[in-house]
């Protein structure tokens, strides 16, 4: 078994990590963008795919990178996605990508994480109640795991209903925000040329130049840089930091 992820701010690491270990311990679990994954692919039979949802979409670099790679068919994958407050179908949608490249779909999963956006106070929670959505996060982990070992796989998101629930309660509404790579990454003044920013983007978005980081066109809406950056001088969908979002911040 393999689990392959996509995580800005670990929340999604976690999720794929703990559930595929806990239903093989000796499986390997990799990001999406380590360079040895579409070997791994290839040589692996059953899958794990997780990402975080984004407006009741799958991001777009998890969507590209299904498109782009024959490598899916006859393929078992469980596609897992995370959550701030609503998915809809977030793992239908790469599920429906993932059956037309030929993968057997063998379920989908939502699991509600702390809300990983960190330029907007939309969604925000205290640290207690963060802890307490992880704790029952976990619990829901352990249920499906014993669930799938025995041979009883969830369909959270990928049945006709759910498919209705995320194209009308968001998909449609914000199509814009999630039908391409983003170009509205911003960094301020505030940059110290640390680099950090440019070594752990997902898309290799980020280049310095002049002892300045300057982003491009392919944000993938992570939120890896914005919750890493140590001068919090980095923003996307708002213009000022608000909380800094990592998953060690709650179990600490």
């Amino acid at each position: 078994m393999l689990g392959v992820y996509l995580s800005g701010t670990g929340n999604t690491k976690h999720c794929i990590e703990k559930l595929t270990y806990l239903i093989d311990e000796k499986a390997v679990v990799l990001p999406l963008e380590n360079e040895n994954i579409i070997d791994s692919i290839k040589n692996c039979e059953t899958i794990i795919l997780g990402y975080p949802t984004q407006f009741s979409n799958a991001p777009i670099m998890v969507r590209d990178f299904i498109k782009s790679n024959d490598i899916w068919k006859d393929k078992k994958v469980l596609c897992v996605t995370t959550m701030g407050a609503f998915s809809g179908d977030g793992a239908g949608c790469a599920a429906r990508l993932l059956k037309k490249k030929g993968a057997v779909i063998l379920g989908g999963l939502h699991i509600h994480m702390p809300d990983s956006v960190c330029d907007s106070k939309l969604l925000k929670k205290s640290l207690e109640e963060n802890k307490k959505i992880i704790i029952s996060a976990d619990e829901k982990i352990e249920k499906i795991a014993y669930e799938i070992k025995n041979g009883k796989y969830p369909r959270e998101g990928i049945n006709f209903f759910s498919h209705m629930l995320g194209l009308f309660g968001q998909r449609l509404w914000f199509y814009r925000k999630t039908s391409s790579y983003s170009d509205k990454l911003k960094i301020s003044d505030g940059c110290i040329g640390c680099g950090l920013c440019s070594k752990i983007c997902p898309m290799k978005n980020i280049s310095m130049c002049n002892g300045k980081a300057v982003a491009s066109n392919k944000c993938t809406m992570c939120y890896r840089c914005i919750s890493q950056c140590p001068q919090r001088a980095i923003t996307l969908i708002g213009d000022t930091v608000q909380e800094q979002c990592q998953f060690s911040n709650y179990v600490s």
